[in-house]
C-alpha cells in the first residue's frame, strides 16, 4: 500500500507538471505578443494583465538576472503569483468533501503543503520559457465568477487555456484553470482522491509532507 500510495504521488506531481508550469508560462509572457481585446476586456482581463506586467518587469529586471539573486527573484515571481491565485480556494475545490471535515489548523496545513506542491512544479521552467506569447479570446461573467480565454502560442503549437477566477472584495482571484479542456482542480481532486481510497486523509498529507521536505532541503 505504502508503495502504491508513493506512485500515486509521482503521478501527481508529474502529469500536473504540464498544466502548471502552461500556467505561469502564460502569465509571464502574455504581454510578447498582444492582441486588441478592448471588446472584452472586463475586470478580471484586467486584473490578470495587472499581474502579468509585474511578472514581466521582474524577469525583464537585468540585475535580478544575476546568479547571486536567483533565490530573490524567484521568491518575487512566487509573491505576484500569489496575489492573483487563490491558493485556499484552489485547495478547497482540489480537495473535495473531505476539506469540510478539517479543523482550520489541518485547511491551514492543505493549504500550504498544496502551495508548494504548485510553486515547485513551476518554479525551474518560469525562468527559462521561451515561447512566442499568448492571445486573447474573450471573457464571460456571470456574477461573482468570470472566465478569461486565451490561446497559449509555441511555435506551431496553439493552447487553449482558461483562467477561471472568482471575486472577493473588490479583487479577482484565480482559483482553477483549465488547459486544453482539462481542469488542473479536476485533475489533483481525481489523484487526491486516489490516494485518500488507498491510504486516507493522514496518508496524503503525509506524503505532501515528504514531498515538501525534499522541496525545503534538496540533496
Amino acid at each position: 500500500m505504502v508503495t502504491m500510495i508513493k506512485v500515486s504521488v509521482y503521478c501527481l506531481l508529474h502529469r500536473s507538471g504540464r498544466s502548471l508550469v502552461v500556467i505561469l508560462l502564460c502569465l509571464a509572457f502574455l504581454a510578447v505578443w498582444w492582441v486588441p481585446v478592448s471588446c472584452y476586456a472586463g475586470a478580471p482581463t484586467e486584473a490578470m494583465k495587472a499581474t502579468i506586467d509585474e511578472v514581466l518587469r521582474i524577469l525583464q529586471e537585468e540585475e535580478l538576472k544575476q546568479p547571486g539573486r536567483a533565490e530573490e527573484r524567484r521568491q518575487m515571481l512566487e509573491r505576484v503569483v500569489e496575489a492573483r491565485f487563490d491558493y485556499q480556494e484552489m485547495s478547497k475545490r482540489a480537495l473535495g468533501a473531505p476539506w469540510n471535515t478539517l479543523s482550520d489548523e489541518q485547511k491551514q496545513e492543505f493549504v500550504t503543503l498544496f502551495r508548494t506542491l504548485l510553486t515547485n512544479t513551476y518554479a525551474d521552467k518560469i525562468e527559462t520559457y521561451s515561447g512566442e506569447g499568448v492571445q486573447y479570446l474573450n471573457e464571460r461573467q456571470d456574477k461573482a465568477y468570470a472566465e478569461v480565454r486565451t490561446k497559449v502560442l509555441s511555435g506551431k503549437a496553439e493552447i487553449p487555456l482558461d483562467y477561471r477566477l472568482i471575486q472577493k472584495g473588490n479583487d479577482w482571484r484565480v482559483y482553477d484553470v483549465v488547459v486544453d479542456g482539462v481542469s488542473l482542480v479536476n485533475n489533483y481532486r481525481g489523484q487526491f482522491a486516489k490516494i485518500i481510497r488507498t491510504s486516507s486523509y493522514d496518508g496524503l498529507v503525509e506524503q505532501l509532507r515528504k514531498k515538501s521536505e525534499q522541496i525545503k532541503s534538496p540533496q
